[in-house]
């Protein structure tokens, strides 16, 4: 009777350290003075806190973004998938190379430094504790682009999770 008990509760131990969280991970941003900021995404990568299982990537939908279009309780689901229940303790944003800026009416290149090298990481730290969980990337722009005295535009992001 011990033996089958042990074994019993030994099960359920695993079960919970074998469980997943369905995490989806969503894009707004605060409101902006120019045209449109189109930022390309390639690829959401998440990693947990516990480092076993490294850089998790998510289904992602890639493309191209103009965070403008995402202001006023407007949001976007850009991944999803399944992480092992625990601490997200980064997430990363891969991203392209067609980034714009468009100002008057203008077109112009938006350079992110390490965007499509290494990725923009963001710092997370949440504990997943239900089978769905999701996380809110709230970019702001008006604080991220910087024009540079050459008159081109860098975005240096300045993001907040809630």
């Amino acid at each position: 009777m011990f033996f089958l008990a042990a074994t019993i509760l030994y099960a359920c131990k695993k079960d919970e350290s074998d469980s997943t969280t369905m995490l989806k991970v969503r894009m707004t941003d605060a409101p902006a003075a120019w045209d449109a900021v189109n930022v390309e995404l390639k690829e959401v990568r998440v990693n947990m806190a516990d480092d076993s299982t490294g850089w998790i990537s998510l289904q992602t939908t890639s493309g191209v973004y103009d965070l403008l279009q995402l202001q006023n309780g407007i949001d976007t689901l850009i991944a999803q998938g399944n992480v092992p229940t625990g601490n997200v303790k980064e997430i990363r944003l891969v991203l392209g190379s067609d980034n714009t800026i468009v100002v008057n009416g203008q077109t112009l290149p938006l350079t992110i430094p390490s965007g499509s090298a290494s990725g923009l990481k963001i710092k997370v730290n949440k504990n997943l504790q239900a089978s769905v969980d999701s996380l809110l990337i709230d970019f702001d722009a008006a604080l991220s682009i910087h024009e540079q005295q050459d008159g081109s535009y860098k975005l240096l992001p300045v993001i907040k999770l809630k």
